[in-house]
């Protein structure tokens, strides 16, 4: 049963943090130090949740970090997004299969 109120009360905090701007924001906000702000928060966050998985997904982070190089260089070049993942997991594939070979 414990389970049950762990759940409800999940569910009300989640939904409070929701609702509450909506509620308390009502009028257009003209300050644009603040519109700016809240522009980069979801790529802040973005950022924050996948780099370290990133680092993490391989078996090693030497190839992770090739990868995130590869995939960084082919984003700031222009690259569509299916070019830059497959591009990016193939660097993580040739270099795992390097990486034996390496004397690190």
């Amino acid at each position: 049963m414990s389970l049950f109120w762990y759940l409800l009360v999940m569910a009300g905090v989640t939904y409070l943090i929701r609702m509450l701007p909506l509620t308390l924001f009502q009028k257009r906000i003209r300050s644009r130090w603040l519109q700016s702000f809240l522009y980069y928060v979801p790529y802040a966050c973005l950022s924050a949740m996948t780099f370290p998985a990133i680092l993490a997904a391989t078996e090693s982070p030497v190839s992770a970090a090739a990868a995130l190089v590869v995939a960084v260089v082919l984003a700031l070049a222009g690259k569509g997004l299916v070019t830059v993942a497959a591009v990016a997991c193939a660097t993580v594939f040739v270099a795992e299969r390097l990486l034996p070979f390496l004397p690190l």
